[in-house]
């Protein structure tokens, strides 16, 4: 079992707070309206966020999150760009507390979900 620091999921658009630790955006596009010098993001992991092909794919329609929690599991386990970024992360939180960041305005039904979980799922191997 790894020795994980907290890892926690956050609206970009919530602002930043001491306790996020090291800030990482998830989202493939930079979110609307917030400049890059006001973001307080420390990494832009782009790689890390699902293809471009998925994203279209699912729009953030809830009715396909089960489908596009699948196929987007299986990315991160197979493509070599996104375990290169799997990484990254993980080395991260050996070293202190990560929040995830992204722009999606559902809570429930978006890919920060699954990658939290993932690393979660991570954390018990």
């Amino acid at each position: 079992m790894r020795n994980l620091y907290s890892l926690k999921m956050k609206r970009i658009y919530e602002g930043i707070a001491p306790e996020d630790g090291f800030r990482i955006l998830v989202d493939r596009l930079w979110p609307r309206g917030i400049k890059k010098e006001n973001a307080g993001v420390d990494l832009w992991l782009k790689d890390i966020a699902p293809s471009p092909e998925l994203r279209k794919w699912f729009c953030h329609d809830p009715e396909k999150f089960e489908d596009f929690k699948v196929r987007y599991l299986e990315e991160l386990e197979t493509e070599p760009v996104k375990q290169k970024a799997v990484r990254s992360v993980l080395q991260k939180l050996e070293e202190g507390d990560v929040t995830f960041v992204y722009a999606a305005k559902d809570p429930v039904h978006n890919h920060v979900v699954v990658l939290r979980d993932y690393f979660l799922d991570k954390n018990h191997e």
